[in-house]
């Protein structure tokens, strides 16, 4: 296994409930600056804001013409980039409307724009918690 590729972008979230209060972020790898911070939101799921904070690290590569790999600890969230589509179970509510209109927004995201940067997964075990870690475990 090598060692990460610093020059790139690392993204997480972090949900206290499972759904919950739920928050994400990006943060430039090499430094942990963070570059973008969304949250708190409320009825929540981890998997959503691994998700969100993808498609939102991508985006804003691609605004700016960079192509620097993005790193995301998450499976799911992962998979649903790559099929365009989140495949949450969670039942929509008052509360959590401006989640899935998030979710609408960033499928509609992917499926309409390109973009170069790899994806690349975040391997804990050898390189422990990614970067963008909220670090409330």
């Amino acid at each position: 296994m090598t060692n990460p590729i610093l020059n790139s972008l690392s993204v997480d979230a972090a949900c206290s409930g499972n759904p919950g209060i739920m928050e994400y972020r990006g943060v430039f790898t090499a430094t942990k600056q963070e570059i973008f911070r969304m949250g708190p939101f409320k009825e929540g799921t981890n998997n959503i804001g691994e998700f969100l904070a993808l498609v939102h690290g991508l985006a804003l590569l691609k605004q700016q013409n960079s192509t620097i790999p993005v790193y995301s600890d998450s499976v799911s969230a992962m998979a649903w980039v790559r099929n365009k589509k989140a495949k949450t179970t969670l039942t929509p509510c008052s509360e959590n409307q401006v989640l899935f209109d998030l979710l609408a927004r960033a499928e509609k995201w992917l499926k309409t724009n390109a973009y170069l940067n790899p994806v690349l997964k975040w391997e804990t075990r050898v390189w422990g918690e990614i970067p963008a870690d909220f670090g409330r475990k």
